[in-house]
This record gives structure tokens, C-alpha cells and sequence, in this order.
């Protein structure tokens, strides 16, 4: 199952009260939202929820996901750390979402 499988979801740290979790599946992304939010009633998490459930379905896209996944964070003010893609060659970066 594609949920499983980190090739298919570009990883990311997420930051949590001076701690990391590492965020390789679509399962860790669902995971994270619904044991690492303070805040759950926020419109970018409910709709980072239903991608995240939706994606593990086949409904819709791991990216589609991840996107969600991500304005969910910039929601919340919690910050991630990601790789940034250029041309292909993995660069290292990192992206502060608050």
C-alpha cells in the first residue's frame, strides 16, 4: 500500500515543543495530526485530515496530501524542516512555517 511506502512522500521534519518527528509516510503525516496538534479545529487541519485519509484511500494524491499537510503546520504556527528538489539534485534546505 502506497501509505506505507516513504519513496512516495517527500519527507519532512516536523518541529513539537523543542522536539522532531520525522515524517517519512502518509501514515506518519495522519499520525502527526491527530497525536501532535494542540490546536485540531483549525480549517487547513480538518482539511489536512480528510487529504491525508483520502490519499491512504486512493482518492487522492500523496502530494495533495503533503500540501495539505504543510498549510496545516503554517496554520498551527509549528515549524518543519524539508529538502528542497532543484533540477532534480537534492539540495539541503529548510523551510520555518510560522
Amino acid at each position: 500500500m502506497e501509505c506505507y511506502r516513504s519513496e512516495t512522500f517527500l519527507s519532512l521534519t516536523l518541529v513539537v515543543e523543542q522536539r522532531t518527528v520525522r515524517i517519512r509516510t502518509l501514515l506518519d503525516a495522519a499520525n502527526a495530526l491527530l497525536t501532535h496538534w494542540a490546536d485540531d479545529d483549525g480549517e487547513e487541519y480538518v482539511v489536512a485530515v480528510k487529504e491525508c485519509l483520502d490519499a491512504i484511500m486512493g482518492k487522492t494524491t500523496v502530494e495533495i496530501a503533503r500540501a495539505a499537510f504543510i498549510r496545516a503546520v503554517d496554520e498551527a504556527g509549528m515549524r518543519i524542516i524539508t529538502l528542497v528538489h532543484s533540477e532534480g539534485t537534492p539540495s539541503p534546505g529548510a523551510r520555518s512555517a510560522a
